[in-house]
């Protein structure tokens, strides 16, 4: 299924609202790409994500940051999903926007270790995956300085049926600006 014009300008209002946050701010920019799956059926996933300058939880040791992305997630051609409604075979955007949380001081061993939710939206169609316009992102992972691992979930936590979700491993590559 094609993208509309509106589905795509609502991605690249996502991407502009990140972009006008201040420039003083501490951003770190990433490409994270892997494999997704739904009940053990993998296809390619592809993400560009913005953290933003981490603030302080009152007196604690926690950290958030504003975390937005966009996504892609390719389509599958399954012969046992082909009669259903939705099927599998719709390319997925998926726009996203949340927090990132880290604990401890920096330079801690384990302050690196993050956990991110996000509320996002989808559009190129529905899936048995995502099947609702709206969707939550969870994810666990570690970022080293310019790279990281992450394990994501996205779900629309049971509100609309069908919803198996779509867990994928994540490489990503990034940088400071």
């Amino acid at each position: 299924m094609r993208s509309s014009r509106p589905v795509l300008g609502s991605l690249a209002a996502i991407a502009l609202a990140a972009a006008s946050l201040p420039a003083s701010a501490q951003t770190h920019l990433e490409v994270q790409g892997g494999r997704s799956y739904m009940n053990s059926h993998g296809t390619n996933a592809f993400f560009a994500e913005a953290v933003f300058e981490p603030q302080v939880m009152g007196r604690s040791r926690f950290t958030w940051s504003p975390d937005v992305s966009i996504g892609y997630i390719k389509g599958r051609d399954l012969g046992r999903y082909r009669g259903a409604d939705p099927g599998v075979t719709d390319n997925i955007w998926v726009g996203a926007a949340g927090a990132r949380f880290h604990y401890g001081n920096h330079g801690d061993w384990y302050q690196p270790f993050f956990f991110s939710f996000q509320l996002a939206g989808i559009a190129g169609g529905r899936t048995q995956a995502l099947s609702s316009g709206y969707e939550f992102v969870s994810t666990i992972g570690y970022q080293w300085k310019n790279v990281s691992f992450q394990v994501r979930h996205i779900s629309n936590g049971g509100f609309k049926e069908p919803n198996r979700g779509e867990t994928m491993a994540l490489l990503g590559v990034g940088f400071d600006i």
